[in-house]
């Protein structure tokens, strides 16, 4: 993970995250990049309560004053890390233009996961896994209510907000298994289950399944 965009934007009425109107210039988010790298780095080499600004600022080759110009703190930046990744990560399908019975791209997910065991092992130790785990069924959660309308799904709004939000439950849930129970098997397999399980509990709609 890291840093491809600002910290969190701003909640609508609807309490879904506002888009920005205008993206930071490619110096604001080469910098960025590098602060929520050094930062990931740094988590891997010791636990997270013992780095220091300073070391992340001179492990990234930036500016103090950049910096807090971004982020209130540490943490902050984290956040802000893990929120880049996972709009990246929950929007994927639908820059990829996948069919739009693919509600969320568990293969794709996975198998980053399976990339990065040291970034796994360190949010762990960090104890901040919760927080992460939450950000992850909020954003998921958005993209899959977006795939099942795309999909033809009809369903009252309430009624498809809280399926989309079971829905990105379950990949988080798949996930806690998978990496406890060490890979037993592939990104796709489970990929297939996901969507299996998923479509088995709801309406073919106009996309029919796949």
């Amino acid at each position: 993970m890291s840093g491809k965009a600002s910290g969190k934007p701003p909640a609508d009425s609807a309490g879904r995250l506002a888009v920005p109107a205008q993206r930071p210039d490619a110096r604001v988010l080469r910098s960025r990049d590098a602060l929520g790298d050094a930062l990931i780095a740094l988590m891997q080499e010791q636990p997270f309560d013992c780095i220091t600004v300073q070391q992340v600022l001179d492990r990234a080759g930036v500016s103090r004053s950049t910096f807090y110009s971004h982020y209130r703190d540490k943490g902050d930046l984290f956040l802000s890390d893990v929120e880049d990744f996972l709009e990246l990560m929950s929007g994927l399908l639908t820059r990829r233009n996948a069919p739009p019975t693919r509600l969320a791209p568990v293969e794709e997910f996975f198998s980053h996961l399976a990339d990065v065991p040291g970034v796994r092992a360190a949010i762990d130790a960090s104890g901040k896994g919760h927080d992460v785990r939450e950000l992850g069924v909020g954003y998921f959660a958005r993209s899959i209510e977006e795939r099942l309308r795309l999909a033809g799904v009809e369903a009252p709004a309430a009624e498809l907000r809280a399926t989309a939000h079971a829905l990105a439950g379950s990949v988080f849930s798949l996930m806690d298994w998978w990496i406890r129970s060490n890979q037993p098997i592939t990104p796709k397999a489970v990929d297939v289950l996901f969507h299996r399980m998923a479509w088995s509990g709801l309406p073919a709609g106009r996309a029919g399944r796949s």
